[in-house]
């Protein structure tokens, strides 16, 4: 019994270690591993794009009190810069007739990149 007991104390220190540095790990440091994802939904009606981003990870909101990152969305038109968009649904008003690449890019604050973009091509008929 003599023997045992040390080794009983030793596992048991053990076991209490790890449950204390189990429970200092932060709910909000979990998540932060996670890796942000963007969709994006469009619908032409007549002249204009009615565009929905579907963002998670990354916040339009600037007064955001989480840890969670805050963008905006960089819009481009046939390769140009048309607006900086703060909000998840928008609508890109009275393009003209014909084919046009439209390029949304999550970026920060500052206009650096999340490494998140997507395209899509519509047609505005005349």
């Amino acid at each position: 019994m003599k023997k045992i007991l040390p080794q009983i104390i030793i596992a048991i220190l053990l076991i209490m270690s790890n449950l204390t540095q189990a429970e200092a790990v932060p709910v909000n440091q979990k998540n932060q591993g996670k890796t942000p994802s963007f969709s994006v939904e469009h619908q032409v009606k007549g002249n204009n794009i009615f565009v929905e981003c579907i963002l998670s990870g990354i916040s339009f909101r600037q007064s955001e009190k989480t840890r969670q990152k805050v963008g905006k969305l960089i819009v481009s038109i046939d390769g140009k810069k048309s607006q900086e968009v703060v909000s998840a649904a928008f609508i890109l008003k009275s393009l003209p007739a014909g084919q046009h690449r439209i390029k949304l890019e999550v970026v920060s604050l500052n206009n650096e990149p999340y490494g998140l973009m997507k395209e899509f091509i519509v047609n505005i008929s005349s």
